[in-house]
């Protein structure tokens, strides 16, 4: 967003951070109607307890104990009895929201780390404000009220348990993201789900490393029963009751076929960089191969499988994953890829049986995994409901490497032994480096969007060789005109109905005041879409000025146009707007862009409320459903669009009016003009359908959406005056080229014509007689 920051970086910031000083702290946080603490002054969980009743938290608790501890949590009692544990997510993970502020959720905890209750106390995020209804948001919320992420950790990137609301899609998988990663960081450090009760209070266990000495090769029974080899075995029976336990539709009409006691899969893992194990499977001469191309501290594990289901499948030869399998330990996950991949033949363990598929892959070098850990493989089992619905189950395989295959860590001082337990403080610290080392989830977000990410490349580049050849394109009228109609219909339907990436005045408002607060990309990473295209716009602005946004990328821009283009088809009269309004009224854009950004340095949330000028929320992201006054005023605005091309773009929109400012600083110019243009001709000035063209003939650049419509009449030799007038004086000052159009014989025979003498004409003799 390079103009963008250039110029608010330059000129607005210095006048915000003066305008925002005095007012301190009143920027005051939307929350159901109450403002809450300030983020980063400690734990903030004591200014929630007291606003609900301690059973609404921890069902069956009769009060709560003050916040104690690092993460902080409270205790909630059921007389001498302690029925939970309450905590507030953003004092445990730092996860926030598209407008850069934490969005606050209490939770309760049983003893066991079973979700007893969520709400959402406080948070900033925009389109929560309105248009969600806050009913939606915690229900969203509530779905995950019964689960236990301490028995059952969530697979990393898996979708929520509950279905995303449209147009929450950011919020929405921030609050789940908070409440998986919040869960599983406390009851680790607090022991929940343990034994109960204080389970951290007990002496830590000496850390462990991989015995690197022990490499006495064993055989195929010895591994498996000392558990160096770990085995999971599914039947077809076990596949069909799972996906009849599974719950979705349709899932149990499609039965795996087979008997029940056929074997679905056999499926065995095992942790081959440690050597005793390494050399017993891959052999001598392979765990040395394998040993020279592991980093320090990287790990190997082998995988292999017999049955009718392969835990490779298929994908990972078109998309480069393997998408069937994943080792989990912990919150961390890890997903292998063909770079990670190696096949393997057969096993040289004596007694090991063939196999249909053995893999070996190697752990990523940035992926969190501790080998002396316990770690389960996940594999996952999907069944084709229709030609467009799956349904998925999952087995896990856990495995544990035994303790014979360890030995203390040298370096660690024992627990106990002259030397006192890490204190709570660093204990608590390593939690949270440890919680920290998860993939963030804008990352998860992009690569889930990876198809949305390619299409809107293509579009974007599709777009840039448009207006780099547009001379070229631009004389094929009918040619251009279908490909901008469907380029239009593109934009409505797959960037704003499909992947909801309508940018708004909001995104504006939200940005410029991460700058003056805790400017940070991560937030703006949220939305992949959302966030390609503001890059391409700001990018944009230095060659196309806003035009190539409110042109061509905006949907609801195109939505007023494609209305418009109906419109016209059914004859309904076109009102042209005299000049001098119509430049008072273009006016107007800035006038409201210039309030709300007033509004949003006393108060952001208040901002995105009086942004509501703006009908992109109600027409592309909740697709007019909505209340209705909302619905009205969308609707009110595209039927004035029917008889004033794009009437809310030219003279109401403060996107983009806050587009049009840094778009001053364009150093390039690609529209041509002839001389004569505005005098005297003024065709183009006539038909350009935002009326950009002044009468003089120039293009206002802060009005143009970079149409070409007037690149089309510039090229137009049957309608562009110049042109009419310059090949009509061609045609008069053309010298014929010799002997143009006279037929051959007629120049043979052209020769000099000789006449009959007239005697008469002769000159007389002058007689010399009188």
């Amino acid at each position: 967003m390079a103009s963008l920051l250039l110029l608010w970086a330059c000129l607005i910031m210095p006048a915000t951070r003066a305008l925002a000083a005095p007012a301190g702290g009143a920027q005051q946080a939307f929350k159901f109607g109450q403002s809450g603490t300030s983020v980063g002054s400690g734990p903030r969980l004591g200014a929630f307890l007291d606003r609900f009743p301690p059973a609404d938290i921890v069902p069956g608790a009769d009060r709560i104990g003050p916040p104690e501890g690092q993460p902080a949590v409270a205790r909630a009692y059921a007389g001498d009895t302690l029925a939970g544990y309450v905590y507030l997510t953003t004092d445990i993970v730092n996860t926030r929201g598209y407008s850069s502020k934490p969005i606050d959720v209490l939770v309760g905890l049983s003893p066991d780390g079973e979700i007893l209750s969520a709400r959402l106390v406080e948070h900033h995020e925009p389109i929560v404000l309105i248009g969600i209804p806050e009913a939606k948001v915690q229900a969203f919320i509530e779905g995950y009220v019964g689960k236990n992420y301490v028995k059952e950790p969530p697979r990393p990137g898996a979708p929520p348990p509950v279905d995303i609301i449209s147009g929450a899609t950011v919020t929405l998988m921030v609050i789940g993201d908070s409440l998986t990663r919040s869960v599983m960081a406390v009851a680790r450090h607090h022991g929940i789900g343990r034994d109960g009760r204080q389970a951290a209070q007990a002496a830590p266990a000496q850390k462990r490393i991989l015995d690197l000495e022990k490499a006495d090769v064993q055989s195929w029974d010895a591994l498996l029963a000392a558990g160096a080899v770990a085995h999971l075995h599914v039947s077809v029976a076990d596949v069909n009751r799972a996906f009849e336990e599974n719950g979705r539709a349709g899932a149990a009409d499609r039965p795996e076929p087979g008997e029940p006691d056929d074997t679905f899969i056999d499926l065995y893992a095992a942790l081959v960089s440690a050597p005793g194990i390494g050399r017993s499977l891959l052999g001598e001469a392979e765990y040395n191969y394998l040993r020279g191309r592991l980093k320090p501290g990287q790990q190997a594990i082998l995988i292999a499988g017999n049955g009718a289901y392969s835990f490779k499948g298929s994908g990972y030869v078109r998309g480069g994953v393997f998408d069937r399998i994943e080792v989990i330990q912990e919150e961390h996950g890890i997903h292998f890829t063909d770079l990670d991949h190696q096949r393997l033949a057969d096993l040289m363990a004596d007694g090991a049986p063939r196999f249909r598929e053995i893999a070996l892959f190697t752990v990523p070098t940035d992926a969190v995994f501790d080998a002396v850990e316990p770690w389960r493989l996940q594999l996952m089992v999907q069944r084709i409901i229709s030609v467009k619905e799956k349904a998925f189950t999952a087995f896990n395989l856990n495995y544990a490497l035994p303790q014979a295959y360890t030995k203390a860590d040298p370096a660690a001082a024992p627990a106990g032994a002259g030397q006192a337990a890490a204190p709570a403080d660093a204990a608590q610290a390593a939690v949270f480096e440890e919680t920290e080392e998860a993939p963030a989830l804008w990352k998860q977000i992009w690569a889930s969007k990876i198809p949305q990410i390619v299409i809107i490349s293509i579009a974007l580049l599709t777009l840039i060789a448009v207006f780099f050849f547009q001379n070229q394109i631009v004389k094929h009228e009918v040619f251009y005109r279908r490909f901008r109609t469907g380029f239009l219909l593109f934009t409505l339907f797959w960037i704003g109905w499909y992947a909801q990436a309508q940018l708004s005045v909001v995104n504006v408002l939200t940005f410029t005041t991460s700058l003056r607060t805790d400017f940070s990309w991560e937030y703006f990473l949220m939305d992949p879409i959302v966030f390609i295209l503001w890059i391409a716009t700001a990018m944009s602005l230095i060659f196309w000025n806003r035009g190539a946004f409110c042109g061509w990328l905006c949907p609801f821009g195109a939505l007023q146009e494609l209305t418009n283009q109906v419109a016209k088809k059914l004859r309904v009269p076109q009102i042209k707007v005299p000049h001098g309004l119509n430049t008072r009224l273009a006016g107007l854009k800035y006038i409201l862009f210039l309030i709300l950004f007033g509004i949003s340095l006393y108060q952001l949330g208040l901002a995105e409320q009086f942004a509501e000028v703006e009908p992109f929320k109600t027409a592309i992201i909740l697709k007019f459903v909505r209340d209705w006054p909302f619905v009205i005023f969308a609707i009110v605005l595209l039927l004035a669009g029917l008889f004033i091309e794009r009437f809310y773009c030219r003279y109401l929109c403060p996107l983009g009016a806050a587009l049009a400012i840094p778009a001053r600083l364009r150093i390039f110019d690609w529209l041509r003009r002839y001389k004569t243009c505005g005098n005297p001709c003024q065709l183009c000035a006539v038909e350009c359908p935002v009326q950009a063209i002044n009468p003089e003939g120039d293009i206002n650049p802060n009005e143009c959406i970079q149409c070409l419509n007037c690149q089309q009449l510039y090229h137009n030799e049957k309608r562009c005056p110049h042109l009419l007038q310059k090949n009509a004086k061609l045609k008069r000052h053309k010298a014929p080229p010799p002997d143009a159009g006279i037929p051959g014989e007629v120049v043979a025979s052209r020769k000099p014509t000789v006449r009959p003498r007239d005697p008469s004409s002769e000159p007389q003799p002058v007689s010399s007689n009188p």
